[in-house]
Parts: C-alpha cells; structure tokens; sequence
C-alpha cells in the first residue's frame, strides 16, 4: 500500500506540473504553484524531483498514463493496424490539445542531452508494452508481416513517432500535428502490412 502512495503522490504532482506548464507556461509556473495544485506538500515534492528542471524528462510517464486510459477504452475488434492508428491519433490529438511545442521541444532536448536514463526509449514503459502486445497479435493473425520481428517493426513505429514530433517542434508548430500524422501515418504503416501472398 505506501508504495501505491508514494506513486499517486508522485503521479499528482506530475500531472499537476504538466497542467500548469500548458496553462500558464513552464517559465511562470513556480514549484510553490505545483505543491498547490497537487494538493502535496514541499517535502513530498523535493523528495522525488531536484527542482523543477527535473519535471521534463516526466512527460513519458504523462504519455502512459494517456496509453493506460487508452488500454482500457480501445475497441478490441480493431485490427492491429488500425489499433496502431489509433493509438497515433490519440497521442498526437493529446499533444495538440494539452502540451505546448516549446515544452515537447523541451522533453526532446533533454532527452538528446541526458547521460543515463532516457525515458522515452525506456522499454518498460505502458507505450513499448502495448506496442508490443498490438504487433505480435498482429503476426499471429496474417495482418503484420513476419519477415520483419516484433521489435524491428516496434522500433520503427516508436522511431516515426519521435520524427513527428521533433519535425514538429523544428517547424515551430506551424502545422497540426493531429492533422498531419492522420493523413501521413497510414502509409508509413501500411509497408508492415502483410501482402496477400506472401509477408512482403
């Protein structure tokens, strides 16, 4: 149970931190204001994050508990394919709607710098998990090709995604994302289809 705690805690000041960078933006948003809105403590806060800054590198688990959601409320009849796309929109329709490009461009850049732990590749994540899970019923039915294996194509999927994103932030965001990764995301899924035939 304290470890179920101590997660909601963390997880509550995580959320709260996101709410308030989207809202009022990462420069004015004070930890004072983060405490408040999690309704924690300032213990509680500095005793899982050095400062502020260290929020950055949170935004993956902020992903997974979009993909947690997502997990729960996702049609089981759709095919792998059309569960990936799924999946895409749902992400990207989140970032257009809650976080802002100069803070995506900020988890990016912390991510490009950091030394040790880079969350967004961490494979224990609920993303990599459900990716997996997606692909592999995917071969097993015929709807994904099998010359390619579960994590080659799960790179590849994981890979776009990260270049939506980064092209993105370096355009500014000039463009919906949401918009952009609807129109162009099937057909860089559909070269992982399984061709009548054959798996090419």
């Amino acid at each position: 149970m304290p470890r179920k705690n101590a997660r909601n805690t963390r997880g509550r000041i995580i959320s709260a931190a996101w709410k308030l960078f989207y809202e009022q933006g990462y420069e004015d948003t004070t930890v004072e204001d983060i405490v408040f809105e999690s309704e924690t403590s300032k213990g509680s806060f500095y005793h899982y994050f050095d400062g502020k800054d260290a929020l950055l590198g949170t935004l993956a688990y902020v992903f997974d508990e979009k993909y947690e959601q997502l997990k729960e409320i996702m049609d089981p009849s759709l095919d792998a394919m059309e569960k990936l796309i799924y999946l895409n929109h749902e992400l990207f329709a989140m970032i257009d709607g809650g976080v802002s490009m100069d803070l995506l461009a900020r988890l990016l850049s912390t991510q490009l710098l950091a030394r040790g732990e880079k969350h967004l590749l961490d494979r224990n994540r609920t993303y990599f998990k459900l990716l997996r899970q997606i692909i592999t019923e995917g071969q097993r039915s015929g709807q994904l090709r099998t010359d390619k294996t579960v994590n080659e194509i799960l790179k590849a999927y994981a890979l776009w995604e990260r270049a939506l994103m980064y092209d993105w932030c370096l355009s500014g965001g000039e463009y919906s994302l949401v918009a952009y990764t609807d129109s162009i995301t099937p057909m860089f899924l559909d070269s992982y289809r399984a061709k009548p035939g054959g798996d090419k």
